[in-house]
């Protein structure tokens, strides 16, 4: 694992060695181990490379490397897993250089100068974000992982043939070039209000990208208008899976899944250094770490925290898990004032505005792994990729509710139900001749959110509702729009249920732009590489092709991977509600953060800061803080841009 930067340009910088030295030190955290540039002044192209030694330790693995037939220079960030077998096919047809050593890097050159690029890419199974100058072309390839596991930053800076192409790992290297901008990008603050992350392609600075998922693009001096295409495709994917399904037997699948899952996780722990697993107790780690152990011949090292706090610990169960499955398990109980402690870190982890708040736990799992660890796996998209959001079955449930009724008597609907306010609801359902532990909380927020969805013109409309934190976000933001979704797009899909679609649109967006982003960002500023079995390619296809009604099943999902984990763990000791992975940051708000929240939404402030409209802000704020209200979420989104701006 490792991070890189560089630039394109006809102006030759004073100094690029140093310029390149101090981008990649910027970026240092992702690449304690080793450190190298490399530029063509000339060519008007320059490489910048830290290391996180995990594959071949020697200075045989150093980058930027370049090919041995000399036409390739790469600077790489990521594990080839099936490295070894793209060396094997090399060597069956006579195309292997004299190895210099056995990195996963010089398998990748040594496959471009026999196959080029793309027919590398499309051989490779991992998770990588790499930058490539062919010295024959003059042309720069960026190319990033299928579902989007590597971070990958570009855009041009600059005015005409003065401006510069540039690219790295993370933004803090590319603002330490000269010619870096920092305006900021309003339509994409927007979709931070929204969703509380910035999806791919849209960035928080004007001119500058993510490179998306399963992509490549190429650019030159040349031909500076950037082309970038899909050489895997999440859509084609999940449309090929559904029209030609698994016809076997429930055995068969479950049998097929463990075997796929084996090899990822197999081939996941190659590393020549200390490895291990996160366990939170649930279904997706719980099975990651049955499967090392499973393969391992000793006990592999597994780490959890956990809080104080009732509802938001899940220590105890992983502590089940492990001793059952014979892990050297380490947990770290954390206390709010170590949780609130990472708050001020979070800009500069995240680069860009950033709010969801299991940021926070996810750092200090990480912090925890890195004292024992190198490389840690993880459970992440088993929920995305099986149906495990409770979210899905509750928005098709009331699509089917209201869909039939008329849109002028669920406008009616929606009109009485948010003519009562939220507090009153809390109060009537306080008194309902049911147990306390029964009734439901924060009632009246929850009506009023549905109040929103019933005039939804369609499920897909229906489900962005559920998912949208600030509604309004372009009436908040000053200058403020929203940029085109998914929804649209997806919604003309044939052949996909609704559900489906609702999978769908996560595994390209809240996946790569939240989870991951969230994982790799928390991780990587500990210096720690993490890795997703879920996420190999061949995982993903096989799920897709799985149907509908064996991933879901009499209202629950993650069936398949339910029946998998049976076979290592017993069910009694999984089957609980989904507690999720957060911290109680909304009581925080009230108390040990009241004065901080409360300098960062000053309304003089904003109003002088000029991105925000105040009073829709000022409003929540005086409604969470009197207990009227339960506005953590929107909140935590102005503060965590608010704490961003702050370190700007």
């Amino acid at each position: 694992m490792c991070g890189f930067a560089g630039y394109l340009s006809t102006v030759k910088p004073d100094h690029a060695t140093e310029l390149l030295q101090r981008m990649g030190n910027a970026i240092a955290h992702r690449g304690p181990d080793d450190s190298g540039v490399w530029c063509d002044t000339e060519a008007g192209i320059g490489l910048s490379h830290r290391r996180l030694s995990i594959v071949d330790l020697s200075p045989a693995g150093h980058q930027p490397m370049p090919s041995a037939s000399g036409r390739y220079v790469i600077a790489f960030n990521g594990e080839i897993y099936n490295h070894l077998m793209l060396r094997a096919e090399l060597e069956s047809s006579g195309a292997t250089p004299d190895w210099r050593g056995h990195s996963d890097t010089e398998t990748l050159l040594a496959s471009f100068d026999a196959w080029g690029i793309e027919a590398t890419v499309n051989k490779s199974i991992g998770m990588f974000a790499f930058a490539v100058w062919d010295k024959l072309t003059q042309q720069l390839t960026l190319g990033r992982d299928r579902m989007g596991e590597k971070p990958l930053y570009y855009g041009w800076q600059g005015q005409g043939e003065q401006a510069v192409f540039l690219f790295g790992s993370e933004l803090k290297a590319l603002r330490v070039h000269p010619e870096f901008e920092n305006s900021i990008n309003r339509g994409a603050l927007s979709f931070q209000l929204r969703r509380n992350f910035i999806p791919a392609p849209h960035c928080i600075y004007n001119g500058i990208f993510k490179l998306r998922q399963g992509c490549l693009l190429t650019v030159s001096l040349q031909q500076r208008e950037v082309k970038e295409w899909a050489y895997w495709s999440a859509v084609q994917v999940a449309q090929a899976g559904v029209a030609n399904p698994f016809t076997g037997t429930d055995k068969q699948a479950i049998d097929e899944l463990e075997t796929l899952l084996k090899d990822a996780v197999s081939q996941q722990m190659m590393a020549d250094v200390p490895l291990g697993a996160f366990l939170s107790g649930g279904i997706d780690s719980s099975l990651i770490v049955a499967l090392m152990q499973a393969q391992s011949s000793k006990p592999v090292k597994t780490f959890t925290i956990g809080f104080h706090e009732q509802g938001y610990n899940e220590a105890e169960y992983a502590k089940a898990v492990a001793q059952h499955l014979g892990t050297e398990h380490t947990e770290l109980y954390v206390t709010a004032q170590q949780a609130m402690d990472v708050i001020p870190r979070l800009p500069a982890l995240y680069d860009e505005p950033f709010s969801d708040s299991s940021q926070i736990p996810t750092f200090l799992v990480s912090q925890l792994a890195k004292q024992h660890v190198t490389v840690s796996l993880s459970g992440d998209a088993g929920d995305e990729l099986f149906c495990g959001y409770g979210r899905y079955t509750r928005t098709d449930s009331m699509w089917r509710k209201i869909s039939h009724l008329p849109m002028p008597l669920r406008h009616l609907m929606a009109k009485g139900i948010t003519s009562v306010p939220p507090d009153t609801w809390s109060q009537l359902a306080s008194v309902l001749p049911v147990p306390k532990s029964a009734r439901p909380r924060n009632i009246g927020d929850k009506l009023h959110k549905a109040a929103r969805t019933l005039t939804s013109q369609s499920i897909m409309e229906l489900y962005s509702h559920f998912i949208t934190h600030w509604f309004d976000a372009g009436d908040v933001v000053i200058g403020g729009f929203n940029p085109p979704s998914l929804l649209t797009e997806l919604s003309k899909l044939t052949g996909l249920s609704d559900i489906e679609q609702m999978m769908l649109l996560d595994s390209m967006k809240y996946l790569p732009d939240d989870i991951l982003v969230k994982v790799d960002r928390a991780a990587m500023g500990n210096s720690l590489e993490t890795r997703v079995p879920f996420l190999d390619h061949r995982v993903v296809e096989f799920a897709w092709q799985l149907p509908l009604s064996m991933k879901l099943r009499n209202g629950q999902g993650k069936w398949p991977l339910r029946q998998v984990l049976y076979r290592h763990v017993p069910k009694a000791m999984i089957e609980r509600p989904k507690m999720g992975f957060g911290v109680p940051f909304g009581h925080w708000l009230k108390q040990d953060l009241r004065d901080w929240a409360e300098a960062l939404l000053d309304e003089t402030r904003l109003r002088n800061e000029g991105f925000f409209d105040p009073a829709p802000i000022r409003k929540k704020w005086l409604e969470h803080l009197s207990g009227e209200r339960n506005w953590q979420y929107h909140l935590w989104d102005v503060l965590m841009f608010q704490l961003w701006l702050e370190q700007q």
